[in-house]
């Protein structure tokens, strides 16, 4: 029997998300969202990070902008565990960061303008649905 693996073992799992989890690393989030939650994460695959100019992602990850690096990553982070029946008929969720994400309809689902791509990736702590962007809080 397979024991569930909270949503950091689980993004690990997927061997897609090797820059988020170096991401939450240096940001000091991994023992936040292995805790209870529940969390819905809108995780940026590897290949959205790599739309992140690589000056920018290496400033990001320096351990002087670790603040900077945190809000962006509570930003891709919803309170509660959101399944993707719930997010279609949302038009707006508050993220851990504070601000809102703008979930739109048009051309498939898009947080901002980030497209969802995977849903409903169980977590014992949440639910991870998988985004082809990274999100940039208005803060940053």
């Amino acid at each position: 029997m397979q024991r569930k693996s909270d949503i950091v073992e689980t993004a690990l799992a997927a061997n897609n998300f090797s820059t988020l989890a170096t991401a939450l690393g240096a940001a000091g989030l991994i023992e936040t969202l292995k805790s209870e939650g529940p969390f819905t994460v809108f995780a940026p695959t590897d290949a959205a990070f790599a739309k992140v100019p690589q000056q920018t992602l290496d400033d990001l990850l320096q351990p002087e902008n670790k603040n900077k690096l945190a809000a962006i990553l509570t930003y891709h982070v919803v309170p509660g565990k959101v399944s993707s029946n719930e997010v279609i008929e949302m038009n707006s969720a508050t993220t851990l960061q504070g601000q809102e994400l703008n979930i739109s309809k048009q051309d498939g689902v898009k947080i901002n303008e980030a497209k969802v791509i995977v849903t409903d990736i169980e977590a014992t702590n949440g639910v991870i649905h998988i985004i082809d962007s990274v999100l940039m809080p208005a803060t940053t």
